[in-house]
């Protein structure tokens, strides 16, 4: 199975979990809930790669080096043959195929494979902090099991350290000059587009999160 397409599953199959379960629970579908159920999702997908990173992180310095030999001797995107290449069912959650996640991305930004450097600790760091408090979210958001107030202050912590952290990555990203190295497609599609969604989605979930302590219920969820 492909990595690309395994991870497209789990993200579908984890989002369609909290929508349904809401659906089952009150006949309704709320786009705001369903915006975060699939933004939680993939969330907890990348929490288990950023354990990978930081469990893997001697093999993916090596790694890097093997995708950027491979990307003179074929010509192809590296993300692109890692994601489409086969790989048995019973090594897909291995942490070794995982790690290639990194080894790609790398070739982008090379702090990913240096362990002094930012982009490295914050990620495999939200890898080990964040997964329990998106999963207590992703919970409360589809059946507000914990008082409203409790998950507005729980998700101001996550979203403004999503925002705040992520904004800081970007402009360190640029402060740097590594958009000097690569072209201006991969500046947009590695750099913009795959880190923009934790700035815009973080702000939504600040709003959401302000109106669960305010309003002190989840109507701002449609529960």
């Amino acid at each position: 199975m492909a990595p690309g397409l395994f991870a497209a599953v789990v993200v579908m199959l984890l989002t369609l979990l909290g929508v349904s379960t809401r659906f089952y629970l009150i006949g309704d579908f709320n786009i705001i809930h369903g915006l975060f159920s699939l933004f939680f999702s993939f969330n907890l997908l990348l929490c288990y790669w950023e354990m990978c990173l930081f469990f893997k992180r001697d093999y993916i310095e090596r790694r890097t080096e093997y995708w950027r030999a491979r990307q003179c001797e074929s010509g192809r995107t590296p993300s692109v043959e890692f994601l489409t290449t086969r790989v048995p069912l019973t090594k897909i959650l291995s942490p070794t195929v995982w790690a290639d996640v990194w080894a790609t991305y790398a070739l982008v930004d090379g702090s990913f494979s240096d362990r002094r450097s930012l982009g490295f600790n914050i990620d495999f760091a939200n890898g080990f902090v964040a997964a329990l408090p998106i999963l207590i979210l992703y919970a409360a958001f589809t059946v507000d099991f914990l008082p409203a107030v409790l998950a507005g202050m729980l998700g101001l912590i996550l979203f403004w350290q999503w925002t705040y952290v992520t904004s800081v990555y970007l402009a360190s990203f640029f402060v740097a000059g590594r958009q000097r190295h690569i072209s201006r497609g991969e500046v947009f599609t590695y750099i913009w587009a795959m880190n923009g969604p934790w700035v815009l989605f973080a702000l939504l979930g600040l709003y959401v999160s302000a109106r669960l302590i305010l309003d002190g219920d989840y109507g701002v969820l449609g529960l």
